[in-house]
This record gives C-alpha cells, structure tokens and sequence, in this order.
C-alpha cells in the first residue's frame, strides 16, 4: 500500500475517494510525519455500507464465540510482536515517551485478552423462572450491528482497543475514525485483525476529520451504535447527530479530576515523598493531555505551603524533549492548537488571580530540543478557587490547579464541585477515612493512596458531563449488545380470551 491509501472499505486498502491528503505532523519538531488520506461523506458511506454487508450477511456474527476468541487472541500476539514498532508510532505520532507507548501497547494486549476470556467464559444465556414447568424462557445477548466508532488523539491506540475488542468479541462490525491528528497507530491496528484473518468487511477505517467523517458516521440510519471518547462539545454533537435515528449512543468526555489529600498521608517523610511524587505522575504523565489527569490537587491546609513547594521544585526538574530520547520524562503537546489552548488558559488563570509557582510559559530554546516542537513547561498554580476557568474547564496540558481545605466535608463537597466525574483520588493514612471519602466522590473511579492504574476487567466511565455508558469489564461488553427474551411456551393451549 503507499503512504496515503490509509482508507480501508471491505478489505482494500485505498486512498480517498477525493484523492485528498493530510500531513500528519511530528509535535515534537513540527515537521511532516506522514500522509494520510483525508476522507470524506463518500468514503464514510462506503465503509458503512461494507460493514452493514458483513454483519447481515457476512459469517462474522455467526461465528461461534471460541473462533472469535481465539481470533481476539491472535491480535494480542500479533501486537507483542509489533510492540516497537508501534510504540514508536505512538511516541512520534503523539508525542508522548517511549516507555509510554511501550506501555500502551501492553495495555492493548491485555485488552484484546480479556475479552477474549470474557466471552468464553459466558453461558449460553440467563434462563428466567416463569414459575411454570410448562414455559422455557431465557435470555440471551446478540450483537447490536454496525458500530461506528470514533477515537481521541491523546490515546489513540488504547482507545480505540477498548472499542474493538469488545465490539469484535460481541459479533459486531465496525467502521472506525481515529483523530486525524493521530491516525497512524489505529492503522497499523486494522492491518493487524486482517493479517489475524478477520473476514473481510468486518473492520473499515476511515481516515479524516470530525466533520464530515465523525458527523456521517453518527447520523447514518445504517449505523446501529457509535462510541465517542473526545471533548465535551464534539461528544454532544455527536449525540444530536444520533438522536434521530434513535441509535445506542456511548459517550466518554473527559475529566475535571480532583486529587484530594490529607495532612495525615504527608505525616511521614515516605508519606510526603510518595504523595508528591504521585501528584506529579497525575498531573504531567504525557503532558497532562490524560482525560482522567489529576489537575486539580486538593489539599488540606495545614500541609499546603510545604507541599506546594516540594511539587513546585520537582515539577522544575521534569526533562522536556522528543519522547523517543533517552532520559526525557515529558514530551511536547500533540498540535499547535493544544500549545496555544494551553497558553489561553495560563493567561485568564493568572488575569483571574491564581498564583504561579513554577512552569507558565513554553521552555526557552535553548532548554528542549528540538526547539521547534509544541513543548509547554510543566505549571503549579497555586491559590486557585471554583470560579476560575481553569479550574472548571479541561485544560488538557500540563497545569495543575492548587485548592485547599480544612475539614473533610470541605474537601467532599470541592472534589465534587464539577460537571464531570470521570476519575478522582484520596490520600490519607486514615483507612476509614479514606473508603468514607472514596464512597461520597460521585466519579466514575475512584482511586485510594493511588493515581491512574486501570484494570480491563473493571468498567470505566463517569457521571455528569464525562458521558454516558461504560468501556471495559463486563459493562464494556454489554454496550455492543442487545439483550433479548426467547420465551418458549412447551404446552401451548388456547387462550379462550375471546369467546367467538
């Protein structure tokens, strides 16, 4: 295939119908990475049609649950065994380190496997007492059709497992679009499930941007469901654009996560080491471009000033740089338009009062190489409070908000100050505290002396404004079925409802 047949409709690769291309660029130096092809309402319609084809009539949601296990699990050795190659795409395409792209596809793996497990592990479906001998009645789970599903550019790889593995394990085809910021790993993805034998038309992706790709796929009367992970405002377009057609809609936002600690975790030397070292990772783990980042620490007052000060001085020693160099801890900021989203917000938050302890600007160039890259310097604001945009608001950068209390009712009722409630966090020696606190944050997870570890076999989502639905553990798999009751009656006999 040549560099810009990105576009894959029943098993060829093509480039767009259009014959348009899009520069996909290094953020590291700014510098074309690649070509793609850049796809439009005609390509979209073509991969829909492809995957509608292959569910009504092609073998793959009649394929019985141990061959599309197995095939699930071939993806996961193919996927070890691309493991470098495609950790450097991740780290090239979106910036982030090496070691974290290494991760990433680890994670991917273990996604494939659990679903893989999840299914074989299932019954043939739940019988229902109908309180009569006479009456077989049962339960069981079908694949919900077409799914259109639609990726971030932050994680796009892990983000987009989370929704093929579980639609592939459910019987489902696909059609998907990455971010056309970050394409090039989901790329490799799909030409991975063919190289593992998945039937032709079954996975389609489409190449290009939220408008017109995202926005067809969502409003097409043969699309049975879409999955969005991305922002607000693109989530609840996509959710109009579905409306209509009445279609199953999964919706993950992002996040306003709070990082809550108290004094009493910091009482040690190892405590305060590990409660700073840990508000560091929540906060600037690829450049705080993380849904569930913690940007918002939340500590009790007594132990503010030094605290702030200790997370300040490390946050100063982060070494920015291109994410495949030896030694760097953060790379740059996936595009031009994040680096200047990110600048807007450090500018109202300093207009709006909050008190700057370190970071705030873009390094010097002398400091990051290369000096062409979309590179921000890790920032601590301190004195901040509710009414600032950049507490309310997902930065998606490296900047962390500092808020204090003195009780823990405050603390309960600041954390859940939000429209979201994707992930939040509780530090505190006080075991009892800590699951009582755990229990009152309304966010989807909630981690305890911990930031950002994950489990497949555990659902994640949010409430509020972090969207609708579940991926992962077995809600994940339940949001690309249907359930239907088979109600069979073994003694049939007439009614006589009616007298005639």
């Amino acid at each position: 295939m040549s560099a810009v047949e990105t576009i894959h409709v029943d098993g060829v690769w093509r480039a767009a119908t259009s014959g348009a291309q899009r520069e996909v660029l290094d953020p590291a130096d700014a510098k074309t990475l690649a070509l793609v092809a850049e796809g439009d309402a005609e390509d979209t319609d073509a991969a829909i049609a492809a995957a509608r084809r292959a569910f009504d009539d092609g073998p793959w949601p009649r394929t019985p649950v141990a061959e599309r296990a197995a095939l699930l699990r071939r993806v996961a050795e193919l996927l070890q065994r691309d493991r470098e190659t495609i950790a450097l795409l991740e780290s090239r395409d979106t910036g982030k380190t090496l070691e974290e792209g290494r991760v990433d596809v680890d994670d991917v793996t273990n996604a494939f496997r659990y679903f893989a497990e999840l299914v074989m592990g299932e019954s043939a479906g739940r019988v229902v007492d109908a309180g009569t001998p006479d009456v077989h009645s049962v339960v069981v789970h079908e694949p919900v059709g077409v799914c259109a599903l639609i990726t971030p550019w932050n994680y796009p790889l892990l983000q987009a497992s989370w929704k093929v593995a579980p639609a592939l394990a459910a019987g489902n085809t696909f059609v998907i679009k990455p971010s056309e910021v970050t394409p090039l790993s989901t790329v490799h993805l799909v030409k991975l499930l063919v190289e593992a034998g998945l039937p032709t038309g079954v996975a389609n992706v489409v190449t290009g941007a939220g408008d017109p790709v995202g926005a067809r796929m969502s409003e097409h009367p043969d699309v049975d469901l879409v999955s969005f992970t991305g922002g607000l405002i693109s989530g609840t377009k996509v959710a109009q654009a579905a409306a209509p057609t009445v279609k199953k809609v999964a919706l993950e936002l992002g996040g306003k996560n709070p990082n809550v600690v108290f004094a009493d975790a910091c009482a040690t030397d190892e405590g305060f080491d590990t409660a700073v070292d840990q508000a560091l990772n929540a906060a600037f783990i690829h450049s705080g471009q993380v849904c569930s980042a913690g940007a918002r620490l939340i500590i009790e007052e007594s132990v503010r000033e030094r605290f702030v000060a200790e997370l300040a001085r490390r946050a100063e020693k982060i070494k920015l740089g291109r994410g495949t160099e030896d030694g760097v801890e953060c790379g740059p900021l996936v595009s031009a338009q994040q680096l200047e989203k990110t600048e807007a917000y450090m500018a109202s938050a300093l207009a709006e009062g909050a008190a700057l302890r370190c970071g705030g600007k873009r390094p010097e160039p002398s400091a990051v190489r290369p000096a062409t890259g979309y590179f921000y310097l890790p920032t601590v604001l301190d004195q901040c409070h509710r009414e600032m945009r950049v507490v309310r608001e997902e930065t998606f950068g490296p900047i962390l908000t500092v808020e204090s209390f003195q009780t823990e009712d405050e603390a309960v009722t600041l954390a859940n100050d939000t429209e979201y409630g994707l992930a939040g966090a509780v530090w505190s020696a006080d075991t009892a505290r800590a699951r009582r606190v755990a229990a009152r944050l309304r966010h989807g997870t909630v981690w305890i002396n911990d930031y950002h570890p994950y489990l497949p076999q555990a659902e994640w989502g949010g409430f509020g404004k972090s969207g609708v639905g579940r991926e992962l553990g077995p809600s994940g798999l339940a949001e690309y079925r249907e359930s239907k009751h088979i109600y069979e009656n073994l003694r049939p006999s007439p009614v006589r409802w009616f007298g005639g």
